[in-house]
């Protein structure tokens, strides 16, 4: 009897270790690594397999949404998913015969099971998301653009129930400065679209370079898209030599902008264009220099200083300025399906029109006081041209000096206060606050990064608010978006880099409930998409793994000393000021530090784990000094 208990027990305790181990393998164990933390997740026991014999099911509506799922596994596993009206198995994409209103237009509800994934919403948009949480529980290798030999595709079990915080998730390219050709474009937004966000604001024309095609304006793209080419610095470049050809730049025509936008549509994406004027006009006065004050001849600009130096305003007392932009807002009307369009209205230099004759009776004849005033006449003739043309109007918040545009929506770039000033004045507003969603900007040391100004790392994007809490109506915060100007990002490959990963972190302020949101948490999950990136050859950086140097001006009875930040708590960092390659044997960093007598190079690396996981940062003595304002 004894022994029969033994092989009984010996059978039941085999049994339970194959058990975990199956759990282990199907998923039960399996981390939830998504971006942006959706705001319920309930895991379970066990995974679903996706094999070639998986089938969609959906309403034959939703073979759109069916044909991108199937297309994104397509490529590495080579199945070819086919949909179904009606499968007991498979995955379910399902709208909900009543309305959810815990979900809205964008929420969903994902439940994967052993035997079957069923996604149900609202409206298309939601299984389109639920999608990409579903891509993202899905193996890295999935992110592969060609065949993965591996045995599962295994989903672990799990009911995910998801929703938006904001309705507007943004990213903003500026394709101005550099022009980024076609399939970039595209790559770029099902890059935003994969992590949730539903907005992309086109930067199409600026003083560096036109970008979209207008018909009835021809000179625009025959003159205006192109420049002298350069390279170096930005604001240090040489001006166009006379004569001097122009080969550098490119344009979309208005075939490549239906394409681009059918593409964005597809994965609900909006594409809010934007024709910056006034200022910001200099490629449009090079093709049309009878819309300026002063008349020309003028260049595109290649990046040389010009700012208040030459003429890069449209002229608000010329009449002809205003036919201009007609013709410009008829065509971009029919081409974007947009409720919006963007104006501008940024830093416009209005030096010149002070002294125009014709800038001077229109202030006369509108009794207007000042220059202020007089942007402010123009921006609320561009609302109105955009009103006829059934569409709203979207500014920089520079559209509130001089009195704001009836019915503006105001884009808050330069901090929250010009946000908080439109929304008390009962305006919508996106907030986009450069100290929080400039992604041009450095986002780890200067000494290791590619060279651009000021600041702006993982952390700061991830611990941005859009909602002033002084606000007593927080509805008019339509949410917020990052922008990458691209003055210092001459590649597309490069603007990967900058996007990645403060793009995640942004995702996530977008999107997740403000309770939801966790640092730490994030840091992991961030990795583990990163990962993912690996595999789909997408660039992003680094930085967060890098320590920065913090100068402390000198004064007369201490000498000059430096502290070093680090984002994540668990990197060690290691120094010299010898001028030899530190690693972890160096000196370890513990607090501030006094640069040594004589020293003229500091070096510094971090290590996770005694292993190295930042960049080797060397800067100068000098170059710390000038950071410092020290001398």
């Amino acid at each position: 009897m004894l022994k029969k208990i033994l092989i009984l027990a010996t059978g039941m305790l085999l049994q339970l270790l194959s058990s975990f181990a199956a759990n282990t393998e199907n998923g039960k164990n399996q981390e939830i690594n998504l971006i942006p933390i959706p705001v319920k997740v309930e895991n379970r026991t066990g995974s679903f397999n996706i094999t070639s014999a998986t089938k969609l099911v959906a309403d034959a509506s939703l073979k759109g949404i069916t044909d991108l799922f199937a297309a994104v596994l397509h490529a590495p596993t080579g199945y070819q998913l086919r949909q179904a009206e009606s499968d007991n198995s498979g995955i379910h994409f399902t709208i909900n015969s009543t309305y959810n209103p815990t979900l809205g237009n964008e929420g969903y509800i994902l439940d994967v099971t052993p035997t079957r994934i069923d996604i149900s919403s609202n409206k298309p948009a939601g299984l389109f998301y639920a999608m990409q949480s579903l891509i993202q529980l899905l193996p890295k290798e999935v992110e592969s653009s060609v065949k993965v030999e591996q045995e599962n595709w295994t989903v672990p079990c799990v009911k995910i129930t998801d929703y938006p915080r904001f309705g507007w998730r943004g990213l903003m390219l500026d394709v101005s400065r550099h022009y980024f050709p076609k399939e970039s474009v595209k790559k770029y937004i099902d890059q935003l679209a994969k992590y949730k966000m539903n907005v992309f604001h086109w930067h199409l024309t600026d003083d560096q370079g036109w970008r979209i095609e207008i018909k009835s304006l021809p000179e625009l793209t025959s003159i205006g898209a192109w420049r002298a080419p350069r390279m170096g610095t930005w604001w240090t470049r040489e001006p166009r030599a006379k004569n001097e050809p122009v080969s550098y730049g490119g344009f979309y025509t208005q075939d490549d902008v239906k394409e681009i936008v059918k593409y964005a549509q597809d994965r609900f994406v909006t594409i809010i264009p934007e024709i910056d004027v006034p200022g910001h006009s200099l490629a449009a006065l090079a093709a049309y220099p009878n819309l300026s004050c002063t008349g020309g001849p003028f260049n595109v600009n290649v990046g040389n200083v010009f700012y208040t130096k030459e003429d890069n305003a449209l002229c608000p007392g010329n009449e002809q300025s205003f036919a201009f932009m007609d013709k410009v807002l008829t065509e971009l009307a029919t081409l974007f399906p947009a409720q919006y369009i963007h104006i501008g209205g940024d830093e416009c230099y209005k030096g010149f029109w002070k002294n125009c004759p014709k800038c001077k009776k229109r202030m006369t004849d509108e009794k207007l006081k000042t220059v202020e005033e007089l942007q402010s006449y123009f921006i609320k003739r561009m609302e109105k041209m955009v009103i006829s043309k059934g569409k709203k109007m979207i500014g920089w918040d520079e559209i509130l000096e001089g009195g704001l545009a009836p019915e503006a929506t105001v884009m808050s770039w330069r901090g929250i206060q010009g946000g908080v000033n439109a929304a008390k004045m009962n305006h919508p507003v996106i907030m986009t606050p450069d100290h929080n969603c400039y992604l041009d900007l450095y986002q780890g040391d200067p000494a290791g990064e590619p060279p651009t100004y000021s600041m702006l790392t993982l952390r700061t994007c991830y611990n941005f608010e859009p909602v002033p809490a002084e606000l007593t109506d927080q509805s008019l915060i339509l949410g917020g978006q990052g922008n990458l100007w691209t003055e210092s990002v001459p590649t597309y490959r490069h603007a990967e880099y900058m996007t990645w990963p403060r793009a995640f972190a942004l995702s996530e302020v977008f999107w997740s409930q403000k309770t939801s949101r966790n640092w730490e948490g994030f840091i992991h999950r961030m990795e583990a998409n990163l990962a993912r990136y690996d595999v789909a050859n997408v660039n992003y950086a680094r930085s967060v793994y890098d320590a920065t140097i913090r100068p402390i001006k000198k004064s007369a009875d201490k000498p000059m000393q430096i502290t070093l930040v680090k984002e994540l708590d668990d990197l060690d960092i290691y120094y010299t000021f010898d001028g030899t390659f530190p690693d972890r044997f160096s000196s370890k960093y513990t607090d501030t530090l006094n640069i040594p007598k004589g020293a003229d190079t500091f070096r510094m690396i971090t290590y996770r784990n005694n292993q190295p996981v930042g960049k080797m940062i060397t800067a100068s003595i000098k170059e710390i000094e000038k950071r410092s304002g020290s001398k």
